[in-house]
């Protein structure tokens, strides 16, 4: 698994524990539903650690609590 994976597993995980969803985890942090939808859209590789933390802010997470997740640990070596 890759971190741009691991990132959208995380956020739909985080978005379903509080029964939410991914519009309104855009209009909470202020960014678009388009910026979330073209996070998730699997063709994308890219993440900005900007949206991540926006998207955090939303959640009222910090960056560490977001990224202290079992998910992260599975990552696969990136470099090729």
């Amino acid at each position: 698994m890759y971190v741009k994976d691991a990132v959208v597993i995380r956020f739909k995980e985080l978005c379903r524990e509080r029964a939410m969803a991914l519009n309104e985890l855009a209009t909470l942090s202020g960014v678009t539903p388009s910026s979330v939808y073209s996070m998730i859209n699997p063709n994308r590789r890219e993440l900005r650690i900007s949206l991540i933390k926006k998207l955090c802010d939303g959640l009222d997470i910090t960056l560490a609590e977001f990224f202290t997740a079992k998910v992260f640990d599975e990552l696969e070596q990136e470099i090729r």
